[in-house]
């Protein structure tokens, strides 16, 4: 892919493994991505997003206490649209998420530029 595939765009990553939100960062940064964060918990992102509105966002569900959606709920009230990055499988995800793309990790590079290009261009059809 293209280095410059996410040139201009703004991507907020919540993870909180360290490796795993590390390699997205770069993934993202590599292809021109401005990252914001890694975080690791929502009030991090929450603080984040008071400051500044991202194209998307990259959300882990688990940040240490088991599934959680109030991240995805603050970012989507922000109708700002999201990935899930994940463990768990598709039935853990609430149906008012359904639309949203999940993908497993650990996440391919490949995998994780292509959703969010896909993302990020469904923005540009709107």
């Amino acid at each position: 892919m293209s280095s410059m595939l996410l040139a201009g765009r703004s991507v907020l990553v919540i993870e909180d493994d360290y490796y795993l939100a590390d390699d997205a960062r770069q993934t993202l940064e590599d292809a021109g991505a401005s990252v914001l964060g890694p975080v690791s918990s929502m009030e991090d992102a929450l603080g984040l997003l008071d400051q500044t509105s991202p194209d998307c966002a990259l959300v882990d569900i688990n940040l240490g206490a088991g599934p959680s959606f109030a991240s995805a709920q603050a970012i989507r009230s922000r109708n700002i649209p999201l990935i899930f990055l994940t463990g768990y499988d598709a039935s853990t995800i609430p149906s008012e998420f359904a639309d949203a793309p999940r993908l497993q990790k650990p996440v391919e590079a490949r995998k994780l530029l292509a959703a969010v290009a896909a993302l990020v261009a469904s923005l540009d059809r709107r």
